[in-house]
């Protein structure tokens, strides 16, 4: 009997200790399944509200869209490869045409050099024969590197010298802000003016006319006529002619005149917003805001966001435009009103001579120059507010902006929305809540703990 039992008891131990190395060698296989799949897939999820640690839509396109290899050389000492390789691993992971390597400055010294890098934790995005050292490891610094790689250097010219907004002023109706904006897309930004000249400098390849509120001169208006009729691209932004008090915005008529032979008719009018959209945001009526937009490359990705455009006149697409066809860019609501009593700060809502809404307020155009290569192509809109530094930063101003800048220079595959700045979330309380926080944390949640633990147990005895 006691053989038997001894038997039996054996062959259980030995079924279980089977069991239990199986058991181990199945976990031991799945945990190096898991590891080599996240090895070779390597996959995140970003849980942040604004997607903070994903990539742009911007970057995406243009790395997903790489024709040849590029290799991002990360120069730096082995103490800081972690730091950077989570952001340098967005991109490897975007594209099997990426590669990232990783150079130690200390043991390397020479390959450095080579790279013309003077500081460690810097990379350098190569492409073909074109490298160029990204300003910072973020995704600015490293897909500004990618397009200057890709586009080379593009210039955006800024029209001064018949009261336009300053390109270097700070104060709210200057446009250093747009400049930084430009500098991040690798468009260098500079300030031309045409009175003493007989065309648009060549090395432009924008140019834009932010708010005159000073008539151009015949001189001015050839130049410019002759730049976008030979394939430039231009920018129009111009104002309501206003005329009351400090307001004195002139009518500018060579500058409408050449637009209205493109088929671009700008409106002597004033369009105010009356849905109350705006107050929610902080805006009054003399700020509409946009959210009807059309299909067009400039605002096709701004579909459900707004855009707010101050002090902003009304445009009519009208045809017969000769060689120049003209698209919808986006338009205001139903409740808008326009006037055109334009001498006063007062308007009335009521006034049956007012024009109801919808209204056009912006159009972008092409121009047949006959190459079809090189094609003029111009941007209007009724405002020039929307991206001085006092509103560029409204809602989705500097998408419209830039969006705006990229299709003029055929740079159709950065448009997009641009990564989002970091949010401060952060949690306002008053004495009395953190006193109720401080109780919950330290005495609540622990004692609750230790009742269920004794609950448990007694109830097991």
């Amino acid at each position: 009997m006691a053989t038997t039992a001894n038997r039996s008891v054996s062959a259980r131990q030995a079924k279980y200790g089977a069991t239990a190395s199986l058991y181990t060698l199945v976990v031991i296989a799945a945990l190096i399944l898991v590891n080599w799949l996240g090895n070779r897939y390597n996959k995140s999820f970003d849980t942040t509200s604004n997607k903070q640690f994903t990539l742009s839509d911007q970057s995406k396109k243009i790395v997903q869209g790489l024709k040849s290899d590029a290799t991002i050389v990360y120069l730096d000492r082995p103490s800081g490869f972690a730091t950077a390789k989570a952001t340098l691993d967005r991109y490897a992971n975007l594209s099997s045409k990426v590669h990232v390597q990783y150079v130690d400055v200390v043991r390397n010294p020479t390959v450095a050099a080579s790279y013309g890098v003077r500081y460690p934790g810097t990379a350098v995005v190569q492409i073909g024969q074109r490298r160029e050292e990204a300003k910072a490891i973020s995704e600015e610094g490293l897909t500004g590197a990618f397009v200057k790689d890709l586009k080379g250097v593009r210039k955006v010219c800024f029209v001064q010298g018949s009261g336009e907004h300053q390109l270097d002023e700070t104060q709210g109706a200057g446009l250093s802000q747009l400049k930084t904006l430009l500098d991040r897309d690798n468009y260098q930004s500079q300030a031309v003016t045409l009175i003493d000249k007989t065309q648009v400098p060549a090395d432009c390849t924008a140019l834009v006319i932010a708010g005159p509120r000073n008539d151009y001169t015949p001189n001015e208006v050839t130049a410019v006529k002759n730049y976008v009729e030979n394939g430039g691209r231009a920018m129009f932004l111009l104002d309501p002619p206003l005329d009351f008090q400090r307001q004195h915005i002139a009518e500018n008529k060579g500058l409408t005149d050449l637009l209205a032979s493109w088929g671009v008719v700008l409106n002597k009018d004033l369009v105010l917003e009356q849905n109350p959209v705006g107050q929610i945001v902080g805006v009054g009526p003399e700020v509409p805001l946009v959210s009807k937009y059309e299909s067009q490359p400039i605002v096709n990705d701004l579909k459900n966001r707004y855009t707010g455009l101050p002090v902003t006149r009304s445009l009519d697409v009208k045809s017969g435009g000769g060689k120049a066809t003209v698209e919808k860019l986006f338009s205001t609501t139903d409740s808008a009103i326009a006037t055109a009593k334009l001498n006063s700060n007062e308007v009335n809502p009521a006034d049956p001579s007012n024009k109801k809404g919808p209204f056009l307020l912006g159009v972008a155009g092409t121009y047949n120059t006959g190459k079809p290569a090189n094609p003029g192509r111009f941007v209007v809109i009724g405002t020039s507010g929307f991206l001085d530094n006092s509103m560029l930063h409204f809602q989705s101003n500097p998408d419209l902006a830039l969006n705006a800048v990229n299709w003029l220079t055929s740079d159709e595959d950065l448009i997009s929305i641009r990564p989002k700045e970091t949010q401060d979330r952060r949690l306002n309380v008053t004495q009395r809540q953190m006193n109720v926080f401080a109780y919950a944390d330290l005495i609540a949640l622990p004692l609750i703990i230790i009742v269920a633990g004794v609950s448990i147990f007694l109830k097991r005895r």
